[in-house]
């Protein structure tokens, strides 16, 4: 998702979407921590953005 599209949820959506992002992350992390090559490498990455991106939002609105 863009920055545009994340600026334009609310607050609960947000979580959840945050949520859903963090247990992704974690799935893929204990993947390549088990050995076992993700499909796509670069995923993690792209993951990790988005969480910064969302606590970004969350952060400027004043909700943490």
């Amino acid at each position: 998702m863009k920055f545009k599209e994340l600026e334009q949820m609310e607050n609960v959506a947000l979580d959840k979407k945050l949520e859903e992002i963090e247990l992704d992350l974690m799935k893929l992390r204990s993947q390549s921590a088990s050995g076992t090559p993700p499909k796509n490498p670069k995923q993690i990455l792209l993951l990790k953005r988005m969480v910064a991106r969302i606590n970004t939002i969350k952060k400027t609105r004043g909700v943490q």
